[in-house]
Formats: structure tokens, C-alpha cells, sequence
């Protein structure tokens, strides 16, 4: 939460306390508090000339502002300096502090803005007026115009309004649309325009109910975006009241279900599980109440369970499967990522940035997923799978998926046993093809032993044995990549790291048994059941 007053040795950083006298007499305002900034830039950062976007390094801005700057080609940098969200800042600071400077400047640089950035003119780079960045940028025009009764900004935030309500540009069942409806109600409000808050909200109600499910599964397919799109959901219905409107009830149900998605999708260490365009050091900062249930199946796509509720050291697995890829999704269906005994074991290759580079387009393929191939079949991209069969308990559960990605039935059973750990799983594909699949390991595990169908991974506290069988036989020829064409995993925005991959021999069915916290797991293995250090469990995993 942005705190509401400049703290004590800040100000006496700045060159002392601000008297009675320096100080305007300011009311905060509804545009322009709350939670819509950034922690970066400050406004001490921008009245410095000097701001820092998206996690890259500072950038010096100067006296006069170069609009058409992008220091490090990065799309994502560009929109969210064309979202002007960090001059807001400044009328924020202002508002807080009284200080006339912090207005002064948000007034020059807003004005200069919309100077050189005309809507349609050859000098304005194309970026600048695409549906984000115009719904982003509305919110801090909005709060400056409380304190700034000019021509000028009553015009653009009109031109700004007449482009969130044209329906070629509008993103419907995305939080891009949500982000345009919650702007053009803000400006609706503010102008006293019936028609513009009529249409956001109309809007809205259908868009909630095609990116929130009524079982409140985000349909984007990045777990990591329904934190954004609960906040803004939250931000809308505030807005509403604000503007003397009704909450639509089905905007209000699904704002809350999405509450129990968020805490499913929540790993025990605290963090999301990075499906999709996710990184894995989202950290939600939500009240959420703990859900009754310990798993979790989605009908968009996900199956979430976990041994326990408020233990780190609960083991915690996802599922992928559902329609297919679109919006911020992967094609990682039939996936799957395991943690157990406090540790990421098994990990999806993660989320780079937005670039249009080759390796971004590399973590969105099968290759960068804990996924089943078929050997010598062509992959048919954004293909929907299906989860055909579960079973549940509270030590282990088994579920069974299926698609034809590859042209013939492709199949994976999976099996989660609870309290002594153990992940197991049954690939087939139909037709006697033969199948293949790779396994991702933490990036902190490391290469022990590999032999006899045995691969053991882990570090000086921990370890980890991963088994392949096929019709009981241990199947051995493993490769181990780390680096390469497949050892790669991006945890975190902009990093690429090299971790360790496993890649199978192929066989007409492949049972693969991950196996936390030992090296020399014993096993045994009949037509019809299969036993590691005494968990027994039934072949076909059912």
C-alpha cells in the first residue's frame, strides 16, 4: 500500500520540513489515491530527471522530454512510459505534501505530452495510442485534471475517451478491456458523460464474464495475471460506488471466486506457480481466506492440490490441460510442475518478457514444458486437451489427460501420493506410436548419478531420483541437457538461466516416477501394481 505521507527522513533529505506557509491546503481525491502506482519511480525520482521502468536501469529523462525515447528496445518499457503513470506520482506527492512544485512539474511534463503525441500525427510513434497504454495513461490525466482546469487536458482526456469507447479497439474478455472500461467510466464520471459510463459498465459485466469463469478461473492462462485482474476488478467496483452506480452481482461473484483461484494457484513457499506468461516471483498480496479444499480442478485448465494448507513443506503439484493456447497461455498442456519438501523439483520453463525474440517464442513450445511428445508426429499448435478421469483421496490422487496434438491420441495419467512423497506418471499415445518427454529440474538441483533408467539430482542438502519404466522394465539411455537446446528456464523477468532437462528414450509407454528426498529409492513392478520404498501404487496409476 502507498503510504499517504512522505516519510519523516525523506523530507529531511529533501531539504527539510515544508512550513504552513510553502504548503497549498490539498484534498486527496479518489483519482488520484489508492493503489494504482507503481513503487517505481518515486516522485523524488522524477523531479530528479531520473526514472526507472519494469525493473531495467534508470533512465535520465532531462529538463525536456524526448517521447520518442526507448533505451533498451523493449516493448513493455515503452508502454508503461507512454502510460505517464509516473508523472501521476507527482500530483500523488503533491496531494500528500502540498508541495506546488510536484504539481508544477506533472503540469509541464502532461503538457508537453500531449503536445508532441497528436493522435494520428506522423511524428507520434504507433505505440503510443494502442488500447493499453491509452487505458493506463487515463488514470494519472484523471487525477491531474482535479487539480488542473485547463483546455488542454479536458481535450485530450475527450480524445482519450473517444478511443476507449471505439468497439474496433476494444479488447473484450481481457484485462486490457477491463483496464479500457474502468478508464472510460473514470472519464464519464469525471465529465458528467452518462453515455461513456453507460457503455463501460455494460461492457465490463460481459468482459468479466469471459475472462473470470463462474467457477472464478482466470481464462488467460497465466495463473499470475488473476492478481492483477482481482486488484482491478476491485478498482472498478470502487469506481462504480464512487460514480453513484449499481455493482453488477455477477462482477462482485466472480471478483470473489477469483479470490480461491489466487490461493490454489499459490505455491507453499508463498509464491505462484509460474504457468503461462508467469514468473515465479509473483508474490500475491491479497486477503484471501484459506479454501476448504486441499485440491482443485478447473474447468478452464487446471488441476492445483496440495498436501496441506499454511506448511511450506506441503508437496503442491499443477496440471495443464483445458483449451487451447491463446492470450498469455503456453503451450504446456499435459504439464505439470511438483514441489515437495520445501523444494521446486519439477519447473516450467517460465516467462522471458514480450520481446519478439526467438527464445521467447521457445518458452511458449512443448520443448519448454514438463510434456509427453510423439515420436516422429508434427505438433498442431493451440490444439484443446481433456481431462478424461480422476480419483481422489486425501493421501493421493489420479487424474488421466488426453489430446490429439500430435494427430493421434496422446495420453498421460498422473499420480500424487501424499505424506511419504512421490509423483508418478504414465505416458501412451495411440496407433503404437512411441512417445517421449522431458522433465525440467530446479535450477539449484544438480547432476549426481545417471544410469540403469535413474537419473539423481540435488545438492548438498537435498536429493531427488527420477525412474523410467516401460511395461516394468527399467528403460535407461537418458539424456541430461543443462543448457544446450533444452536446459533452460526463465524464473524471473528478462532471466535465462541453465538448469538441468531430462530427456527420455523413446518407448511405447513410458512410466516416469519422481521420488523427493533420497537417491536409491527401491522398486519393484508387476503386470498390475508397481511399489517404490513401499508405496504401492496400481500400474495404469488408477
Amino acid at each position: 500500500m502507498r503510504r499517504l505521507a512522505i516519510p519523516l527522513a525523506l523530507m529531511l533529505a529533501l531539504g527539510g520540513l515544508v512550513s504552513p506557509a510553502q504548503a497549498d491546503k490539498v484534498a486527496r481525491t479518489e483519482e488520484c489515491q489508492g493503489d494504482w502506482l507503481p513503487a517505481t519511480p518515486t516522485a523524488s525520482d522524477v523531479m530528479d530527471g531520473e526514472i526507472s521502468l519494469v525493473g531495467l536501469p534508470p533512465y535520465k529523462l532531462g529538463k525536456k522530454i524526448n517521447w520518442g525515447a526507448s533505451p533498451y528496445d523493449n516493448r513493455s518499457w515503452e508502454f508503461v512510459f507512454q502510460s505517464l503513470r509516473w508523472m501521476g506520482a507527482l500530483v500523488v506527492e503533491y496531494e500528500n505534501s502540498g508541495e506546488r512544485r510536484y504539481l508544477d512539474r506533472a503540469t509541464e511534463i502532461a503538457k508537453d505530452w500531449v503536445a508532441n503525441n497528436k493522435h494520428g500525427a506522423r511524428t507520434t510513434k504507433p505505440y503510443v495510442w494502442q488500447d493499453h497504454p491509452v487505458s493506463l495513461r487515463t488514470q494519472p490525466l484523471l487525477c491531474l485534471s482535479k487539480h488542473v482546469n485547463e483546455s488542454w487536458l479536458k481535450e485530450s482526456l475527450a480524445e482519450h475517451a473517444k478511443l476507449l469507447s471505439d468497439p474496433r479497439l476494444y479488447k473484450k474478455g481481457h484485462n486490457h478491456g477491463i483496464d479500457q472500461d474502468i478508464a472510460l467510466m473514470g472519464i464519464g464520471c469525471r465529465y458528467g458523460r452518462k453515455n461513456w459510463t453507460d457503455l463501460a459498465v455494460k461492457r465490463l459485466t460481459e468482459t468479466v464474464k469471459l475472462d473470470v469463469d463462474s467457477q472464478g478461473a482466470l481464462m488467460e492462462q497465466a495463473p499470475r495475471y488473476a492478481v492483477y485482474v482481482n486488484s482491478r476488478l476491485r478498482v472498478a467496483m470502487a469506481n462504480l460506488k464512487a460514480c453513484d452506480r449499481k455493482v453488477p452481482a455477477e462482477i462482485a461473484k466472480r471478483t470473489d471466486a477469483l479470490n480461491d483461484f489466487v490461493a490454489h494457484a499459490t505455491m507453499p513457499n508463498g509464491y505462484m506457480v509460474p504457468l503461462g506468461d508467469g514468473s515465479a516471483e509473483t508474490e500475491p498480496k491479497m486477503d484471501v481466506k484459506t479454501p476448504k479444499q486441499k485440491v482443485r480442478t478447473y474447468r478452464a485448465g487446471y488441476v492445483f492440490g496440495r498436501t496441506a494448507w499454511d506448511d511450506r513443506n506441503s508437496a503442491y503439484y499443477s496440471l495443464r490441460y483445458g483449451p487451447g493456447m491463446k492470450f498469455h497461455g503456453h503451450e504446456d498442456h499435459l504439464g505439470v510442475t511438483y514441489y515437495a519438501k520445501g523444494r521446486d523439483i519439477l519447473v516450467d520453463g517460465g516467462f522471458h518478457s514480450y520481446e519478439k525474440s526467438a527464445y521467447r517464442y521457445w518458452t511458449l513450445s512443448p520443448e519448454a514444458h514438463n510434456v509427453p511428445t510423439v515420436v516422429g508426429a508434427r505438433f498442431k499448435p493451440r490444439t484443446a486437451s481433456k481431462l478424461t478421469a480422476t480419483k481422489y483421496g486425501d493421501d493421493r490422487q489420479s487424474f488421466k489427460l488426453t489430446d490429439q496434438a500430435y494427430g493421434v491420441s496422446r495420453t498421460r495419467s498422473v499420480l500424487v501420493n501424499h505424506g511419504d512423497d512421490l509423483m508418478a506418471v504414465l505416458d501412451t499415445a495411440s496407433g503404437g506410436k512411441k512417445i517421449q518427454n522431458v522433465w525440467r529440474f530446479d535450477p539449484s538441483l544438480k547432476l549426481i548419478s545417471k544410469s540403469g533408467g535413474k537419473v539423481v539430482l540435488g545438492d548438498d542438502k537435498f536429493k531427488v531420483t527420477l525412474l523410467q519404466l516401460s511395461s516394468c522394465d527399467p528403460v535407461g539411455g537418458q539424456r541430461v541437457e543443462r543448457g544446450g537446446k533444452l536446459g533452460w528456464v526463465s524464473p524471473t523477468y528478462l532471466s535465462k538461466k541453465q538448469t538441468n532437462v531430462v530427456i527420455s528414450p523413446s518407448a511405447k509407454s513410458l512410466l516416469t516416477v519422481i521420488v523427493p528426498n533420497t537417491d536409491s529409492p527401491k522398486v519393484s513392478c508387476s503386470a498390475s501394481k508397481v511399489t517404490v520404498d513401499g508405496i504401492t501404487f496400481p500400474a495404469d496409476l488408477f
